[in-house]
């Protein structure tokens, strides 16, 4: 566990069976980690029943911040813009409160009331959410798994290059190899949007020494053999993320190098947010907990963001380039 102290908020009433299942995790995570402190957004009820259960040095490291209203599972994602748990837990991550915030809850809600409060890099149109799942050849990267359900081709590709970031970033992949998710490896499959994010793809200049291998196909997610960031647009990334769990569930169980993740890092947001899956256990959203500390304390979003700047630099420096050679031999 990296050392240095987290302070993370936590949605009380965000998951189908919060508030007991985010409680149990809440305290989990506690429990696990020293430095954690937690930010409990939500009815008082249930913060004082987690502060119950812990021991008095434990309980020093937990505030509470009072909110009774929420965004059901079914609401619309404008719903983010009323008072509710979300919007609130937004909000002390905006105001200094909080380092980073967790939420079970409704997945468009959460996006839209983070993108209000803490706003977008200038660069990101839509913000994608990244998973990790273990692979035969190592984990494997998966985005967009839920944040952009139907994005264009300029989209995928600016989510290929935060996909290569956050691997080189978060597990230390040199060069990572980028695949687009379609239903073939030759050129020239998939649908439109599928056919026009392969030629942008190709030429998109990628941070890391990240570089595009072209289609791959699902079970290249399970292998990574191929791929060590695969791209593809929300609706099908969260379908593929989980088909992918309940496989496991038939096998009777994960493999030994862990099950499919059920908390995703948002990115491309001014901020560390972790969104968990509506379903989420008691273990689920501890490991949320744990993956948001973590993300935090190595200054994940800070690093991601500064390597797309710099990949868009020389991206703008060989354009220039191009141009003024072009110019050169015209003239």
């Amino acid at each position: 566990m990296e050392p240095g102290t987290a302070r993370i908020a936590v949605d009380l009433l965000g998951g189908d069976d919060a508030p007991a299942v985010v409680v149990d995790g809440a305290l989990r995570a506690m429990r696990a980690d020293p430095d954690l402190h937690l930010l409990l957004v939500g009815p008082t009820e249930a913060a004082g029943e987690l502060i119950g259960a812990l021991d008095p040095e434990q309980r020093a490291r937990v505030a509470v911040r009072p909110v009774d209203a929420s965004v059901g599972m079914g609401d619309h994602p404008v719903a983010a813009r009323a008072d509710s748990t979300v919007r609130a837990a937004v909000h002390a991550v905006r105001e200094g409160s909080a380092d980073a915030l967790v939420s079970a809850g409704s997945t468009g809600a959460t996006v839209t009331a983070v993108a209000l409060g803490l706003g977008r890099w200038p660069d990101v149109r839509r913000p994608a959410l990244v998973a990790t799942l273990p692979a035969v050849d190592g984990p494997v990267v998966l985005l967009d798994v839920g944040g952009s359900l139907e994005p264009r081709p300029a989209t995928l590709a600016r989510h290929a290059a935060l996909g290569v970031a956050y691997a080189a970033v978060t597990h230390g992949v040199a060069a990572p190899r980028v695949g687009l998710l379609s239903v073939g490896t030759e050129a020239g499959k998939g649908d439109r949007a599928r056919r026009l994010a392969d030629s942008a793809l190709a030429a998109t200049a990628l941070p890391s020494g990240g570089r595009y291998v072209g289609l791959v196909e699902g079970y290249d997610v399970s292998l990574g053999t191929r791929a060590d960031v695969v791209v593809t647009d929300g609706f099908t990334g969260n379908v593929l993320l989980k088909a992918i769990e309940g496989a496991y569930a038939m096998a009777g169980g994960p493999p030994a190098s862990g099950g499919a993740p059920r908390a995703a890092a948002l990115l491309g947001v001014a901020g560390t947010v972790v969104v968990c899956h509506g379903a989420a256990r008691g273990d689920d959203l501890a490991s949320g907990i744990a993956l948001a500390a973590h993300l935090w304390r190595r200054r994940a979003a800070d690093q991601v963001r500064a390597l797309l700047n710099g990949a868009d630099a020389g991206d703008r420096a060989d354009h220039t380039d191009r141009t003024t050679d072009t110019e050169v031999r015209t003239s």
